[in-house]
């Protein structure tokens, strides 16, 4: 079979061919070392390096509380509407596992490096569990509004049984791991 043609690179027995030595410059020509396009990926590079680096400049351990308390507020709130005004009580498990989340990350965020790890969890635990605290208040006051009387423990015991515990163990869970 004579060698030739498009198919000259492709099959087994072909060898590639070694490349091509770079031809000398002649006497009056001057090349570069390096092609002038390489410093600007250098700089890009130490750019890149530099911003990874360096922390966000408006993180602080407040913004990050104040983010997890707006989490903790909507997360309540939340509770409160699918609990009590939507009657979906499958939802609360959702929600408690969802706000416990949204502390976490806006204590991640909002405190950057300036939280250590330690606090930020036990922060994130002891805003989650009072997130569930509160929308369990908002449940009851809700249902005393509707004309309920019976007191907290009570009203939260018959309504929703073991899924108030629920709540509060798949909030801290979901803020302690999503903290770290």
């Amino acid at each position: 079979m004579p060698r030739g043609g498009y198919d000259v690179g492709v099959s087994d027995e072909s060898k590639p061919e070694p490349a091509a030595e770079p031809t000398p410059a002649s006497p009056g020509e001057r090349r570069l070392a390096r092609p002038p396009s390489d410093r600007y990926r250098a700089a890009e590079e130490r750019a890149t390096a530099a911003a990874a680096s360096t922390p966000d400049p408006s993180a602080s351990v407040a913004r990050g509380i104040a983010l997890a308390v707006v989490a903790a507020l909507v997360g309540a709130g939340a509770i409160v509407f699918t609990g009590g005004v939507a009657t979906l009580t499958t939802g609360l498990l959702a929600i408690a596992g969802l706000t416990g989340l949204g502390i976490a990350l806006g204590l991640l965020f909002g405190a950057g490096p300036h939280l250590v790890r330690r606090r930020r969890v036990l922060l994130a635990i002891g805003l989650a569990l009072g997130a569930v605290a509160l929308g369990q208040l908002g449940l009851w006051q809700y249902g005393r509004s509707l004309g309920g009387v019976l007191p907290l423990v009570e009203y939260l015991g018959e309504v929703y049984g073991p899924l108030v515990i629920a709540e509060f163990a798949i909030a801290i869970v979901v803020a302690g791991v999503a903290a770290r």
